[in-house]
């Protein structure tokens, strides 16, 4: 059976998040502690009695997240789930790549908690007198039909950054950007935009300086071949090398995440069953979303396995499965 493991990125995290991960596995603990001394703070107390103010920082979001992703496939394993495929969707790729032994736990860790420090510090210089830079969902509509409105409207520093799905796209920009993609949609006839709560016009041409900060970064970390198929933001298809791996974590932070080719790839390459592993349930929603636009796009076969019992549940169906098929 085709297992394919979709891993949530910024905006997925809670409060209490992975609380029943830690307190069921050891190896969940150990990974905390791994966690905790890449990013030099205490991630049991950020995660499960820290402010959401707090937990939503990027710097703390990304490394948070992704502990909880890798806890939650850790956690899988014990109950003899493994994934064939991976994929993220814009941090959750770094979770991805640990899953097809690309990226060490330690290293991933490790790296996203500078990447989360440098889009941080880039998004702050990005804020103006308007206000900050940040990101909004723009509803019904695609993201090839946002980018042709925004360049018919000539605005300048705003650009679609998430495909979501046939009628959502996310862009990012600056205060003033964001604005003035508002009135040309507006005027476009779009009718609902939403202010997201994210503090950097992540996936734009805008952070092309952390791009190049994050690069030099990236040249003392270790690349492996993958070991099973793990997919890009960037492109919507496999990522075929350890050198086109370390290439798309550079790209990914300037260019739009093409999900809704992605999943429609991972669907045409074979997965029987797709399990959103980590917190929340974004990554099942925007893969039902596929439905509205394709009424033979398979909407039940995403799962959500974030917690402990979606765990159990999502481990007792393969077991009826598999006996039943054997």
């Amino acid at each position: 059976m085709n297992i394919a493991y979709l891993f949530p990125g910024q905006g997925a995290q809670y409060t209490g998040m992975g609380k029943d991960l830690f307190d069921y596995s050891p190896a969940v603990r150990e990974l905390f502690e791994i966690g905790s001394d890449a990013g030099k703070l205490d991630l049991a107390a950020l995660l499960f009695s820290g402010s959401e103010e707090s937990l939503r920082k990027t710097d703390n979001t990304q490394i948070a997240v992704t502990l909880v992703n890798l806890a939650a496939a850790q956690v899988l394993a014990d109950f003899g789930v493994r994934s064939t495929v991976s994929a993220g969707f814009s941090l959750g790729e770094y979770s991805a790549l640990v899953d097809a032994g690309v990226l060490s736990r330690n290293d991933a860790l490790t790296l996203v908690v500078q990447r989360g420090q440098i889009m941080e510090r880039v998004s702050r210089h990005l804020d103006g007198a308007e206000g900050p830079a940040g990101m909004m969902a723009v509803m019904g509509q695609e993201a090839e039909a946002v980018r042709k409105i925004l360049a018919d409207a000539s605005v300048e520093e705003a650009y679609p950054s998430l495909a979501n799905s046939p009628v959502q796209t996310v862009i990012g920009g600056s205060a003033r950007g964001l604005a003035a993609a508002r009135e040309a949609l507006k005027a476009a006839g779009v009718r609902k935009m939403i202010p997201l709560k994210v503090s950097g016009p992540f996936h734009t041409p805008l952070m092309a300086e952390a791009r190049e900060d994050f690069s030099r970064i990236l040249e003392r970390v270790t690349f492996s071949e993958p070991a099973q198929p793990v997919y890009s933001n960037v492109t919507g298809s496999r990522i075929m090398s350890s050198h086109e791996a370390r290439q798309m974590c550079l790209d990914q932070l300037v260019t739009t995440v093409s999900w809704v080719q992605e999943q429609r790839q991972i669907l045409a390459d074979g997965a029987d069953v797709v399990l959103e592993v980590g917190p929340g349930k974004v990554l099942q929603g925007l893969w039902s979303a596929l439905g509205k636009a394709d009424p033979e796009w398979p909407v039940e076969r995403c799962h959500t396995a974030g917690t402990l019992e979606e765990i159990e549940k999502i481990a007792l169906m393969l077991q009826k499965e598999e006996q039943r098929v054997g």
